[in-house]
């Protein structure tokens, strides 16, 4: 088709099923006339359903602003995707009930579009728990949830013909009752349909619906609109059956509709701690009525002032639009006091130690995972580090004056676009009596034209948590060991060491993804270092040491970061294979004049070689540091007494330099 229209030009095929031609001769003289040509009979292939359908776009050499052949190929290509959108806007409309007799189109008008965003917005408020849909019966052009949207696969929430778009996810068997139905409605003869039928979701399987609609007549008794609701009694797939509380899918559902309907909500995640040691003392038919006891003081905690959830395990969820941040914390300390105090369950009095994060969403431009990221984020804290205290996570302003959900929501953005915005650096770690580089660990960084540069201390303990981690987890060892084989090359003794989250370490195939990489990379086991820090005792001691032991016996080194800063250390090194053992930079910081810090890094040198661990110090920061630390069992130095983090090619500069 294309060869036919622009016979006496070149036709070239850019990829898939793109073409571009460059206009020549006649061609390029009669280039508007042969694109209203093309554009006119795509449009009657269309209209008949027959024959090829082809988006176009035209763009024409300007000399004094174009300055390469892509700056003109990009214009042609952004005016083919604008085509490229009416075409699928035409084809909507001329599957519908919205043609006249001559087979002119009827486009709905602005203003009846924005009358149907009104009335649709005022349904869905007193319509929860189903999916919406309205009707301009005048265009049949309609907006339907964005739930149904996405459970099924629709394409737009906006659709020309959607009744017809709709008939084509329903159950053949059941296709010719729904087919009548909507002809009735449609021509008058039904005020309305109470119908049940079976709908595909986008796996394939079909979930049992009940649709139910009116139509609205305008004044004049004419046919104006048809408003309605879907049921989805699969919906009882997002009944949690222990406890009878949505489940973590109704959860995101609802939090969704939320997000939607831009309104300002509190959402709360509520846990209990250690509740293995009752699964363990009790049994888990025991531990299953105490996560119902709880659940239920949960529910009666909340009344009507929000929706309840159970999102896995011992955590718990509440979303509410009623009740602000100052009710929450009156709300969990009266609910932790209960709990304080025990409850009986089969005339054994349990005592429960509970945790909280909290978050205010007053900003709708956030996707639920982020908001579940920062949520999940407060709970952590308030379990690790605040003994079970509410934590908060505020959306405060920092430095850039930009809010730290959003900062968050790009980065997120970020990971699930090709790592945009992410780069590593590499801080030196030399050997401690010849001061030569021996090594390098990988520090994440992110930046954007929007937010800069962003701290690491800002995004990377809430990505840690965030189910999007691993990813970037393995994204990070790629880029890693890819700058590592280019030193290896100038120094055949080099290690790069990289931090790894318990989040990655508690994935059943990491150790499988690990040896794979190296494999493909042709990389040395033995010049990787993966580093983990204290809040690995957040796992299973046995999973965690059968991993590491894993990964050790095909000789990966592992690494103890940031040892001393947690109240479990001595027993994470007694336990785990170790081959290194870094004494985090804090027992270092004044080392010069202390004597209590000299002693204790004696003693963390000592404690370390008693398990056949070598010693590294982080934090070095001058050569009095170094002179005394040189006197200690300590194999390797890092601080910025040698370089601060470089980036691959300063780094490659430096090797084998001293300060």
């Amino acid at each position: 088709m294309i060869c036919t229209e622009f016979a006496h030009s070149p036709v070239f095929r850019i990829g898939g099923d793109e073409f571009a031609v460059v206009l020549m001769g006649q061609d390029y003289q009669d280039r508007e006339k042969l694109l209203v040509q093309l554009r006119r009979k795509v449009e009657e292939n269309i209209s008949g359903r027959d024959g090829t359908v082809v988006a176009s776009g035209l763009a024409k050499y300007l000399p004094d602003k174009d300055k390469t052949v892509l700056d003109v190929f990009n214009r042609a290509d952004t005016r083919m995707y604008e085509n490229k959108t009416h075409l699928k806007e035409l084809k909507m409309i001329s599957e519908t009930h919205a043609v006249l007799n001559n087979n002119e189109y009827m486009k709905i008008p602005e203003e009846r579009r924005n009358k149907l965003d009104s009335l649709y917005e005022a349904f869905s408020i007193v319509s929860e728990g189903t999916y919406v849909y309205l009707c301009d019966m005048k265009y049949d052009f309609s907006r339907w949830s964005k739930n149904a949207v996405n459970t099924y696969g629709l394409p737009s929430e906006y659709m020309y013909g959607a009744g017809d778009i709709w008939e084509n996810h329903i159950h053949p068997e059941d296709r010719e009752a729904y087919h009548k139905g909507i002809d009735a409605i449609f021509t008058g003869k039904a005020a309305g349909h109470d119908m049940q039928y079976r709908a595909q979701r986008t796996n394939g399987e079909y979930d049992v619906c009940t649709c139910r609609g009116v139509v609205i007549r305008d004044p004049s008794g004419n046919l104006d609109y048809f408003a309605g609701t879907i049921r989805n009694h699969s919906i009882q797939g997002h009944i949690d059956t222990l406890t009878g509380l949505r489940n973590q899918y109704g959860f995101f559902e609802d939090l969704e509709g939320w997000i939607h309907r831009n309104t300002e909500i509190t959402v709360v995640l509520l846990g209990i701690s250690k509740f293995s040691e009752i699964n363990e003392m009790y049994g888990y038919h025991f531990g299953n009525r105490v996560l119902q006891a709880f659940s239920r003081k949960i529910y009666e905690t909340v009344g009507n002032t929000g929706h309840c959830y159970r999102i896995d395990g011992t955590k718990f969820a509440v979303i509410s639009n009623t009740i602000g941040i100052s009710d929450v914390k009156e709300y969990y300390e009266a609910f932790r006091a209960f709990f304080r105090e025990g409850i009986m369950v089969d005339d054994k009095r349990i005592i429960l130690d509970v945790n909280c994060g909290s978050l205010e969403v007053d900003n709708t431009d956030f996707d639920t995972q982020t908001i579940y990221a920062c949520l999940n984020y407060a709970y952590s804290e308030s379990k690790l580090r605040m003994q079970g205290d509410l934590v908060e996570f505020h959306n405060d302003l920092n430095s850039d004056n930009r809010y730290k959900l959003e900062k968050l929501h790009a980065i997120r953005a970020s990971v699930m676009h090709g790592y945009k915005g992410f780069y590593l650096l590499y801080q030196p770690v030399v050997d401690a009596k010849s001061e030569k580089l021996i090594g390098a660990e990988a520090l994440l960084r992110w930046k954007d034209d929007v937010y800069g540069m962003v701290p690491p201390d800002q995004f990377i303990p809430l990505l840690e948590v965030d189910p999007l981690f691993p990813e970037l987890g393995e994204w990070i060892l790629k880029e890693s060991i890819l700058a590592a084989k280019q030193i290896l090359d100038i120094n055949p003794d080099f290690v790069v060491s990289v931090n790894l989250s318990y989040s990655q370490l508690e994935k059943p195939d990491f150790v499988d993804m690990v040896l794979r990489i190296l494999n493909e990379m042709d990389y040395p086991p033995e010049r990787l270092c993966l580093e983990v820090t204290e809040r690995c005792r957040l796992l299973d001691i046995e999973l965690l040491k059968n991993v590491l032991s894993s990964l050790k016996a095909r000789g990966v080194l592992i690494a103890l970061d940031d040892f001393g800063t947690g109240f479990s250390s001595v027993g994470i090194v007694k336990e785990l294979p170790f081959d290194i053992i870094k004494i985090d930079r804090s027992f270092v910081q004044r080392i010069e004049e202390d004597d209590v810090e000299r002693e204790l890094i004696k003693h963390f040198a000592s404690l370390a070689s008693l398990f056949g661990a070598k010693v590294s110090v982080e934090g070095i920061e001058t050569v009095g540091m170094r002179d005394i630390l040189q006197q200690f069992r300590v194999e390797s130095f890092q601080g910025y007494y040698y370089a601060k983090p470089l980036m691959l090619d300063k780094i490659i500069e430096w090797n084998g330099k001293k300060p």
